[in-house]
């Protein structure tokens, strides 16, 4: 994750950042399967071997759906959790892993038989009363609780349930998700989600997806929500706050609700108010809006110091400028609707998303790409935005640097040029389509823009994705 930046040019994920029961492709299944550290036997890999996060997700098992319930008190900072998971295992399995970091297991069960257990590091470590069979669905429930604490990652800045004086800031890339709730921690496995939160009377606990129900008694409040569409654990949210909240259904059909904070209230409006038109806009560049609810949560959370696209609902720790609204927003396609499938592979989310800020610029008045694009390369050859190639930031500390998001929409400007406006915002537009609700790699994105052109983009990708240095203008 980057420093945040002057509100003009500010980071936005910043900038981090279907149905039930529905199965996974055979090869995604396949690859949850076999992806991650060899090991013996019918038992569940404990990381899927990501090359910046090996423990990060586990192997054994896809899952479909998480019901979540959740008990939090902001004043004494204590969460009592219960989650199900349901999934299906890709193997024969004896034992498997959960991610969760922190808090006290109080009991886990398999298909509703008491399970073992035991902790080590952020894995759960479950042992079923019996072997489940390959290709069998299962369940899996735990019982938590706790003082969550957020993640500090490498630059400082803290990740999953994250403590503000009324509530809670909860935003958990790329690792926060297991702060608060046991899950495959891993943007591979995505899943629908249920989620029902109580808090104290006068507060709003907002998650993702559509508002279900919402009942108060005996001083407490809670809040059921629904996300159906599938989605990675890293983009799940269950804020927490006084926010005033608004909701609407767009010309389209969209339903729309927004929670702020009313110390930010003024501030947003004038920027949460264009949401609709910027859904729209960005729905006839990239192709019909891929979910059926959206909105945003705008927090005071001055140590958080970013956003981060939570589907359907981004989140923001003070008011946000357009341009992060844009941002946040184009995630929703590039990020949420089509998944990564490697960390590695982070500049589709964000040199797409903030490729989409040049493109609104351009279209709106403002500057073009091409004027965005030749002020940063104006840049000096040690200016940061050369530190590597995007195509492969080297390790998680860099996920978030400048190459990732402003040398990645340089490469999609290249790519522009290369191929014409017609041909490079049919590849947008197909790229979200083909892979909608699913995952993508840039191996396929490389594929798809050669196959739709007709040319070979090899070098050009190879230059700008993969060669380190400055790379010399065509």
């Amino acid at each position: 994750m980057r420093p945040r930046l002057p509100q003009a040019a500010r980071r936005t994920t910043v900038l981090r950042r279907e149905a039930v029961g529905a199965a996974l492709p055979v090869a995604l299944a396949s690859l949850l399967a076999t992806a991650g550290p060899a090991t013996a036997g019918p038992i569940g890999a404990s990381g899927l071997g990501d090359p910046y996060f090996p423990l990060a997700g586990n192997g054994g098992y896809a899952t479909r759906h998480y019901d979540l319930t959740i008990g939090y008190d902001p004043r004494t900072r204590h969460l009592d959790g219960t989650t199900v998971v349901t999934a299906r295992a890709t193997q024969r399995l004896t034992r498997f892993d959960l991610d969760l970091r922190g808090l006290k297991v109080t009991g886990v069960a398999v298909d509703r038989a008491k399970a073992a257990f035991r902790r080590q590091g952020q894995e759960l470590i479950v042992t079923p009363r019996r072997a489940l069979a390959k290709g069998q669905a299962f369940s899996v429930r735990v019982a938590y609780s706790g003082t969550p604490a957020p993640i500090v990652d490498s630059d400082g800045s803290p990740d999953g349930w994250v403590p503000t004086d009324d509530g809670a800031f909860v935003a958990g890339q790329p690792q926060g998700s297991m702060t608060w709730f046991p899950c495959d921690n891993h943007p591979l496995d995505k899943a629908s989600y249920d989620f029902t939160v109580t808090v104290p009377k006068g507060l709003t606990a907002v998650a993702n997806g559509v508002l279900r129900d919402q009942r108060t008694s005996g001083g407490r409040t809670t809040f059921r929500w629904r996300q159906s569409e599938p989605m990675a654990s890293y983009l799940a949210t269950a804020s927490i706050g006084k926010f005033q909240v608004r909701r609407y259904t767009t010309a389209d059909g969209l339903w729309v609700y927004d929670a702020v904070d009313p110390r930010e209230a003024k501030a947003a409006a004038p920027v949460l108010n264009k949401l609709p038109s910027v859904l729209a806009w960005e729905s006839k560049v990239f192709g019909p809006y891929p979910f059926r609810a959206a909105g945003s949560i705008v927090d005071r959370a001055p140590k958080v110091d970013y956003a981060l696209e939570t589907q359907t609902r981004p989140v923001y720790d003070s008011a946000p400028d357009l341009s992060t609204l844009v941002h946040e927003s184009a995630h929703q396609w590039f990020g949420d609707s089509v998944a990564l499938t490697t960390w590695k592979d982070i500049w589709l989310n964000e040199g797409f998303a903030t490729y989409a800020e040049w493109l609104y610029d351009e279209q709106h008045g403002g500057k073009s790409a091409q004027a965005t694009f030749d002020a940063l390369y104006k840049s000096p050859k040690d200016d940061d935005v050369w530190d590597f190639p995007p195509g492969d930031p080297t390790d998680g500390e860099s996920l978030f640097d400048d190459p990732v998001y402003d040398r990645g929409a340089m490469t999609l400007h290249e790519l522009r040029k290369a191929v014409g406006d017609a041909v490079f915002f049919r590849i947008l537009r197909t790229w979200t389509a083909q892979h909608r609700q699913g995952h993508g790699a840039t191996a396929q994105f490389i594929d798809l823009s050669e196959r739709l052109s007709g040319k070979n983009l090899k070098s050009l990708f190879h230059v700008w994705l993969y060669a380190a240095g400055k790379p010399k203008k065509a």
